[in-house]
């Protein structure tokens, strides 16, 4: 491959801006960059000195030409302009979910695998800096064999932020696709990828938002909550996604003779007492990083039976891109291992299709809320 790699960037909001910045910072060319509003489209792509901006994803494909595509649109809008780059021979980095079902996203791993185009799948958060330093202290023996392990988070997220897709299950909305999918890349990244069992439970305990014209951007999207939430005019939409998930997997692990168990644990709308966390036992330690998704400091319980905070390690640290914001980072991260293995470089392990359509399949299952055992007979 001749030169850069070209990029086409599908979405402009939060998610579109960053993967253009993250490619770039990784040495590709951004071609072009496609929307739903003209208006929008030119604004962002003169911002951020991209050459094509437009409203049509497959004039675009023929157009720019891209050796690359990059979805980052809400889940619900994936599927068709995914198989579109996929029939025009591009690799593929999306987003998490990869899309609403695991059907559809089942199909689209299938197709790229037909194709043998790469992918590479964004529940990105496996490479905060303390979760990769906990991946190579289980490695290295530090807890012995992993037994459990606790992902708990409250997001206390407002309940009257402006309805749109978060809230709806069809455009890909709900905690399950965008906070389970990272803690479970996370956990899988750490104790191993061979996810055995899983059962769980969801709630909506939400039920309805203010409808909100002209929220684009899905960060600023509490500056949109309306003042007067009483008001008679404010129409309202009904949400139909959970908001909170209670999950529990079983993990084979390289490490352990046993599955691993591991809890999962999430509150969107619930206030925290204590920091949220991710938590390792083992059978002669345990690791314990503060954050939902690991962001530090990290803990290490040993043979002195303390906590004791763990720096670290600089060849780590020099791995992680230099820029402000989880989730940019993350990106950057990632994006340069997939246009690594495009380029026929090594590259380690990296989640694809086949982890997203997994994933999707996965939320189906927790979905169905059926893991309930009745025991009311036996009062």
């Amino acid at each position: 491959m001749g030169g850069p790699i070209k990029v086409l960037v599908h979405g402009t909001g939060f998610a579109g801006q960053g993967h253009a910045e993250a490619f770039r910072y990784a040495g590709a060319e951004i071609v072009g960059i496609v929307g739903r509003t003209p208006s929008v489209v030119k604004k962002i792509a003169a911002e951020l000195k991209i050459p094509y901006g437009g409203t049509d994803w497959q004039r675009a494909l023929v157009d720019c030409q891209p050796d690359v595509v990059s979805i980052a649109t809400p889940g619900g809008a994936h599927f068709d302009p995914i198989k579109q780059a996929i029939a025009a021979g591009c690799h593929v980095f999306c987003d998490k979910p990869l899309t609403t079902d695991g059907d559809s996203a089942s199909i689209l791993f299938q197709l790229a695998n037909d194709k043998g185009v790469k992918t590479a799948f964004a529940a990105s958060f496996r490479y905060m800096p303390e979760v990769l330093h906990a991946k190579r202290l289980v490695a290295e023996g530090a807890i012995g064999e992993p037994l459990e392990v606790e992902c708990i988070s409250h997001f206390n997220l407002e309940r009257d932020i402006p309805f749109g897709w978060s809230h709806r299950k069809e455009d890909g909305g709900g905690r399950l696709n965008n906070n389970f999918t990272h803690k479970l890349s996370i956990v899988t990244s750490v104790i191993g990828e061979d996810i055995q069992a899983i059962m769980g439970e969801v709630r909506d305990d939400l039920g309805k938002a203010p409808i909100v014209e002209g929220v684009h951007n899905f960060k600023t999207r509490r500056d949109h909550i309306p003042e007067d939430l009483n008001d008679p005019s404010l129409e309202w939409g009904e949400s139909n996604v959970e908001w909170s998930y209670n999950v529990t997997a079983q993990i084979n692990s390289p490490f352990a003779k046993n599955p691993v168990t591991a809890l999962f644990k999430h509150g969107g709308l619930h206030p925290r007492f204590h920091e949220d966390y991710i938590a390792f036992y083992g059978s002669k330690a345990s690791i314990y990083i503060k954050g939902h998704y690991g962001s530090g400091p990290l803990y290490l319980y040993g043979t002195d039976k303390s906590w004791t905070e763990r720096k670290l390690p600089a060849d780590i640290a020099a791995t992680i891109p230099d820029v402000e914001g989880d989730t940019e980072r993350n990106w950057r991260y990632l994006i340069r291992e997939l246009l690594r293995d495009i380029k026929g470089e090594p590259v380690g392990h990296y989640q694809t299709f086949k982890e997203g359509a997994q994933y999707q399949r996965l939320i189906d299952v927790i979905r169905l809320n059926n893991s309930w055992t009745d025991v009311s007979h036996l009062q």
